[in-house]
């Protein structure tokens, strides 16, 4: 396990109660994805990208939206608007993804738009609650209830095991 997925592990198992320390904040980088916000742990987070041309990748899953080349590295993207049930964005310019390593791997998230880091209190993390989108509670490690909205943390190694999807 890279030091990334240990300092996400251990951010993840002391929101769900491990041993937190008074005050303890967790960082995540935003997006909104539908008018929804969500959350991705700040040291999983490799860049920020705005548009790209991607190629698409012929018997690939379909939130699979293809790859692209971020300075001579092949990177697949993967449209969190499919992956989550959600319909399908026209694509701009204006465009934003989030690269992240997953075992070795790099992943661009095509997202609607990405937002800023946010601090939230660990002792304010929630398990996903059973009101929760079936899909969504697939890939979320849990919410943060803000003052007027809700965060819902992607849970990236989930998010990316299209394996488990295709099998339902």
């Amino acid at each position: 396990m890279s030091k990334k997925d240990q300092s996400s592990s251990r951010a993840v198992v002391a929101a769900k109660g491990g041993d937190l320390v008074a005050g303890e904040t967790l960082d995540y980088v935003t997006m909104t994805i539908a008018d929804q916000l969500f959350g991705i742990p700040v040291l999983q987070v490799q860049d920020v990208l705005g548009h790209q041309r991607i190629t698409r990748i012929p018997l690939a899953p379909s939130e699979v939206a293809g790859s692209l080349n971020l300075r001579g590295r092949i990177v697949t993207a993967v449209d969190v608007r499919l992956r989550l049930g959600l319909p399908p964005r026209e694509r701009s310019d204006r465009d934003m993804s989030i690269v992240v390593d997953h075992r070795g791997e790099l992943y661009s998230l095509m997202v609607d738009q990405v937002g800023e880091v946010m601090s939230v209190s660990a002792q304010s993390f929630e398990r996903n609650p059973a009101t929760l989108d079936p899909v969504w509670r697939e890939v979320s490690a849990g919410i943060y209830r803000l003052q007027d909205r809700l965060l819902v943390v992607l849970d990236v190694a989930r998010l990316l095991d299209f394996a488990s999807r295709e099998a339902a």
